[in-house]
Formats: structure tokens, sequence, C-alpha cells
């Protein structure tokens, strides 16, 4: 390189040493022509010191090895940087013909500092090599932050890998991120299998469809919740954005589990979505305990209003329903009937063939009337071997063209005994029909008499309440 102070060196000189980032020229014989003062004030190297000299890499390095520089200049930077530095120094991105590396040189600063290497050749005007420029840019700040930031995820990963509770987190693109272990255990889908694609949904389904946190992450409205859980969700009470769904996953378990699952949205410190994490946690014991809970309120409820002989509701029931219809019926101006049924003789199969006998006697009678009903009928035993049969929306005619339905079914029915007699009883039936003025006492107390009036009769007859006697 020439070293005469032409107007060129001059020009140089100024460009170098204004410079606010650090700078270092050498010539072809690797002696430093420029040292500017960023230069000087990064590595604490005055210019004096260095320059004529080829001694750059004591502001470097504690014993004489070439810098960057050195390499251009040598034209060795490809071979050296593959043998002794792969990995670390590349072509420029920047710049045709430049190399780039960073490294950390523990004597800078207090605790050492991360700089950001270029280096250049310069060539005269026939193409020669006469001579490499370097620049150094402090980049500890960007690499602290970069290892704050990978010990921040990695403190994450920890929290969400350590957690029981089944966790999984996805990125601004749908792709896992996280998936612990007690996400693997719940869903037996290992994190290997998921982190770093979109197929978070193969753990949960048959077919592809968003999971809760894609959801949360396209920042799907309600009505598109819905559309995939509908009446299994709401919107978190806590976490703006969120909601929150209970659901049945058949394969999972041998019997399939139900979960309950969170997501909520995970913003950057601008605010902006940059992902979603969800929550699950199995709750198959709560919503079996509740099952079972149910299960047994409604046989509780079954036996508090059926009749455990016959399998008719009992007379505590009817004495429930009762008034609603003769409500009903008064409100709408609509016709209701009530039947009365008493065993004709029934004392004497009972005293004759044993209570046991007479106990099927009155099961067989039940069948009967379960088979004569309609779907708005109900039926009910009163008491001993008297039966109530309630028929709304029937007038006289229909109740009783159904009574004697009944009736004749009845006394064709036989009965055989443990020792294979055949029992055959009959009924007397006693029709009311509703009245506006009627209570329940006053309903039941018209169908009685009615039954006592068939049994005057003869028995195994239907009598009207209006009928004469």
């Amino acid at each position: 390189m020439p070293r005469a102070a032409d107007g060129n060196s001059i020009a140089l000189t100024q460009l170098v040493d204004g410079n606010p980032v650090a700078t270092i020229v050498i010539d072809a014989e690797h002696r430093v022509t420029h040292w500017n003062r960023a230069c000087a004030l990064l590595t604490g190297v005055s210019a004096a010191e260095v320059i004529g000299r080829s001694e750059q890499w004591r502001a470097f390095y504690d014993k004489p090895r070439p810098i960057m520089a050195d390499l251009v200049v040598d034209g060795a930077l490809d071979a050296v940087a593959e043998r002794d530095f792969p990995n670390k120094i590349k072509p420029s991105a920047l710049l045709d013909g430049a190399f780039e590396s960073e490294g950390f040189f523990p004597a800078f600063g207090q605790g050492g500092c991360w700089l950001f290497i270029t280096a250049v050749a310069i060539r005269n005007a026939a193409g020669d090599i006469v001579g490499a420029i370097e620049t150094l840019q402090d980049v500890t700040e960007r690499r602290r932050a970069e290892a704050a930031l990978r010990d921040s995820e990695a403190y994450l990963a920890q929290i969400v890998d350590g957690s029981s509770v089944a966790t999984l987190v996805i990125d601004a693109g749908h792709r896992v991120t996280h998936w612990n272990r007690a996400c693997e255990a719940m869903t037996g889908t290992l994190a290997r299998d998921v982190i770093g694609t979109r197929g978070q949904w193969k753990a949960f389904y048959s077919s592809e469809r968003p999971i809760m946190a894609d959801l949360v992450l396209d920042d799907a409205n309600e009505n598109a919740v819905d559309r995939l859980y509908h009446g299994r969700f709401q919107p978190s009470l806590l976490i703006p954005g969120g909601y929150e769904a209970e659901d049945f996953f058949p394969h999972f378990g041998e019997n399939g589990r139900w979960l309950f699952f969170t997501a909520a949205p995970l913003r950057n410190a601008q605010g902006e979505l940059v992902g979603a994490i969800e929550t699950l946690q199995d709750v198959s014991e709560r919503r079996w305990a509740e099952l079972a809970l149910r299960e047994s309120e409604e046989r509780y409820r079954c036996l508090s209003q059926t009749d455990s002989l016959t399998g008719l509701y009992n007379a505590r029931y009817l004495h429930e329903c009762l008034p609603g219809e003769l409500e009903r019926a008064t409100r709408y101006g609509r016709p209701l009937s009530l039947l009365i049924l008493d065993c004709d003789n029934f004392k004497g199969i009972n005293d004759r063939y044993g209570h046991l006998e007479g106990d099927k006697v009155l099961q067989n009678l039940a069948q009967v009337i379960r088979q004569c009903l309609r779907r708005s009928d109900s039926a009910y035993r009163y008491g001993g071997e008297e039966f109530v049969v309630l028929l709304p929306e029937a007038d006289a005619t229909a109740a009783m063209v159904l009574a004697e339905r009944l009736r004749g079914l009845f006394a064709a029915q036989e009965t055989i005994t443990a020792n294979g007699e055949c029992i055959h009883c009959t009924v007397s039936i006693g029709v009311a029909r509703h009245q506006p003025s009627d209570n329940e006492n006053s309903l039941m107390r018209r169908a009685d008499e009615a039954s006592y009036r068939a049994k005057e009769r003869g028995k195994n007859c239907v009598v009207l309440e209006s009928s004469d006697a």
C-alpha cells in the first residue's frame, strides 16, 4: 500500500478516524496503517502503540496469531476458516469478498465483551491485494439479551415441563413449542413427535380440526368456538380472550376420559398475539361421581314414586300429579277422567292360595293396565288391591272404552300358582269425569262410589259415575 501522505491517504485517514466503528487497516506486509479512536477505546491500545508494526494481535490475544485482516491479506481465510474456525467465520451477506465472525474477548471491558468482526481485502487498480480493513462492533448487549432470552425460554420450558398439569404451547404459526411430560402421559403422544409441527390435533381427534389453543390464537369469536364445543364451553372468567371447556375423549385410557381444558392467548411486550397456551385436567372421576349421583338420585326418585310390587306409580305420586292435571283441565277446558279399579274377591284369593300367589295376581293386573295405557295416561297402585288410572284428554266415552278393554283383558288373564293351579280374577271399575268445580277429593270420591256400584251389580263390570244404580 502506498505510504505517501497523498490526497487519497489523507481522505482515508480522516474517514477511518471519524468512523464511530472500531476500524483497523493493515498493508500487504501486515503492518498497521490505521487504528482509529474507536478501536483504541474498544481495545485499550492506542494507535501509537501499533501503527507501523505487525503486532495488532497484542490487542486481542495473549500470544501471536493472525487477526481476520491478516488472513484476508494472505488470501488464506477460506482454508483457515474451514480448518480452525468451523461455523465461526462466514462470507458477509452485505459485502462481496468480505468475511464476518463473532467472538468473545475476555480481556475487554468488565467481564469481557462480544465483538462482531468484518474483514475485507483492499485492492489496487490491477486487482492485487494491497491490504485489508477490519471493523469491530461491540455486540455484547445483543448477545446478553439473546442469552437472557435463551435462559428465559429454558426457564419457561422447565416451568411448563415441571408442571403436573398437562400443558401445551403453540406459536403464532400454530406450531407446537412446548408439550410437557404430563401432556405426554395424558395423551400418549410424545413431545418429540409433535414439537415443531402443527399436528397437535392428532392427540385429541381422529381428523384434522383446531384445538382450543388454535381458536384462541386465531382470536375466534364465541360463535366460531360454539360450532366445535356447543354447550360445553364458556369464556374464561380470568383471562380476556381465553376459553374453558369440558369434553369427553373416548380414546384416552381404557374407557375414555373427561377433560377440563383452558386456552389463553400469549402476547409480547407490544401486546401482539404471539402464541397460545392450553392446559388440560382429567376430571373423569368427578364426572363419573356426578353421573353416579344423578343415577342414585334417579333411582331414589323412582323408588319414592313407584310401588315396589307392581312397578306402577304409588299413592304418594298420585297426590303429587293429580292437582296439576285438575288445574290444567280446568284452565284450558280439557277433558280428564279417572278410573278406580278394585280386585274382586281378592281376600279369598289370599286366603286360599297365600299372599305370594295373591301378589302374582296384582302383578298381572299391573301388566294388563300398562298394556291399555296411552302415552299420556298414568297408573297407580293406590293401596292393597286398589288401583287408579288417570286419563288426561279422555272424555267419558274414551274412558269407558279403555276401562272395558282393561276389564276384559284381565278377566281372561290366568295366574298360575307354584303348584300349577290356575287363578282367575276380575276387577270392578268406577269411572269419574272431571268437573270444573272438582278438587282431588271430589273426583276420587265419585270414582270410588262408582266402583262400589260396580261391585253391587255383580262385580267384573265398569260403572260410570252418572249411571243409575
